[in-house]
């Protein structure tokens, strides 16, 4: 735990999915992208290898221009976003009721 907040982590990639969901982005707006949402920015040390695992799964794919890569969701990204979108709301769902 730090600054009163749990650690948000394990969110990371389903952030990254979701964000991309909505444009392309390369990892410097990931990172600002996600200071905007949580108050920190993540390093780039955080940021690619996070990149670098849902390349590999197959989830995102990069596009080179010049010197800057920008990220896109593939078929199986947006899948993957689904399925976890229906796994978060089934999960943390009643964190939004009244003490039900």
């Amino acid at each position: 735990m730090r600054d009163g907040c749990c650690d948000m982590r394990g969110m990371l990639s389903f952030l990254i999915l979701f964000m991309l969901s909505k444009k392309p982005m390369n990892g410097v707006e990931i990172a600002e992208d996600i200071q905007k949402r949580k108050g920190t920015k993540p390093s780039p040390g955080t940021i690619y290898p996070a990149l670098k695992a849902l390349k590999e799964a197959g989830f995102v794919k990069e596009k080179k221009i010049g010197k800057t890569i920008s990220y896109t969701l593939t078929r199986s990204g947006k899948e993957a976003l689904r399925i976890a979108k229906q796994r978060f709301c089934a999960t943390f769902m009643d964190v939004f009721s009244n003490g039900k």
